[in-house]
């Protein structure tokens, strides 16, 4: 009888420190784990081209690597977003792609989306600065309008954009959503006043974006966009930094188009580079609050997302059914087709 070769799972970048907790889930499973340090397609296809499984937190699995890949059989994204993941590829080569649910960082990414909000409303960085150099002075921060009867505009009207409209009823603020993907009826049930893409723009005073990262989403707000907000509008992204064109948005900021903005991204994506910079001209500004992608963080989110990939994993290697596939519908009818 041969001897049955012991399933490996690759976990192809990570950048939690350790990888304790999925090593303990994967070999309690009988399987063998494997940790790597990817950025390029190439590096991945060095390390998991042979993987019978693979976690990635942001390097792309794209078409080169998928098509590389001889015993891939199920991709697990730490996370709910799968844009640096070709599905349809993964599709064609009959290997299932998970996520994680987003309500296991669903509070903290719309508390951070509002945390941002009110800051550059009441102009936290400003005062602090003013304060540290002696200014003890309430006009520094002029001028600053109440939030109450303001309009939040939510870009996207999914579960975390429907905790931030929750969060904004509380400061007595209206709030607009606009979801192509969303019947108006759905969106009014859960508090919002469905919009327009072009209204959203015209009446929001301050524009979350909380939308997906996809190729219509692309530079989605850009000049044009820009232009049509008001001047005293803010603009915060707690989705992916590429949704706005950054040297938009800097000529926007620079030029008094928009107010100011908080950004938990940039359109660069730093998490996706190895020797990156700040060299983005947004940083030279007074009037944007940036975070490095931590709108997700808390150590609770990170536990949770790091168990329920790693059980992703185990579960299909060992013959049961993922809690959270993205393409299982379409790889059921791929497989259902009779060959030509």
């Amino acid at each position: 009888m041969t001897k049955q070769t012991q399933q490996t799972v690759v976990v192809i970048d990570y950048d939690y420190g350790d990888v304790d907790i999925e090593r303990a889930i994967v070999e309690d499973a009988g399987l063998r784990l494997v940790a790597a340090d990817c950025k390029t397609e190439d590096e991945v296809i060095a390390v998991a081209e042979d993987a019978d499984a693979i976690i990635v937190q942001y390097a792309t699995v794209g078409a080169k690597a998928i098509n590389a890949f001889t015993r891939c059989k199920v991709i697990a994204r730490y996370g709910t977003g799968v844009d640096i993941v070709d599905v349809a590829a993964a599709t064609r080569r009959g290997i299932l792609v998970t996520n994680v649910p987003n309500d296991w960082c669903e509070n903290e990414v719309a508390d951070h989306a509002v945390a941002l909000l009110l800051a550059a409303v009441r102009k936290i960085r400003g005062y602090d600065r003013a304060a540290r150099a002696g200014t003890w002075r309430w006009q520094s921060g002029e001028p600053i309008r109440r939030l109450q009867g303001r309009t939040v505009g939510l870009l996207a009207f999914g579960a975390i954009a429907q905790a931030i409209a929750a969060r904004a009823h509380a400061f007595g603020m209206l709030v607009l959503a606009h979801d192509p993907y969303l019947d108006p009826e759905d969106i009014a049930a859960h508090g919002a006043q469905p919009a327009s893409f072009d209204e959203l723009l015209a009446h929001a005073d301050y524009l979350v974006v909380q939308a997906p990262l996809t190729e219509e989403t692309h530079h989605l707000i850009g000049e044009p966009e820009l232009r049509r907000m008001k001047p005293t509008s803010i603009l915060v992204n707690t989705a992916r930094g590429p949704i706005v064109d950054d040297a938009a948005l800097y000529t926007a900021l620079k030029e008094g188009w928009i107010a100011a903005a908080g950004l938990d991204d940039l359109e660069e994506e730093p998490a996706k580079q190895r020797h990156w910079k700040p060299v983005n001209p947004l940083f030279n500004l007074d009037n944007v609050l940036i975070t490095p992608h931590a709108a997700y963080y808390s150590d609770e989110a990170i536990r949770t997302v790091r168990d329920f990939a790693a059980h992703e994993v185990v579960r299909v290697l060992t013959g049961a059914p993922p809690l959270s596939p993205v393409n299982a519908a379409e790889l059921a009818l791929a497989r259902s087709e009779p060959s030509s």
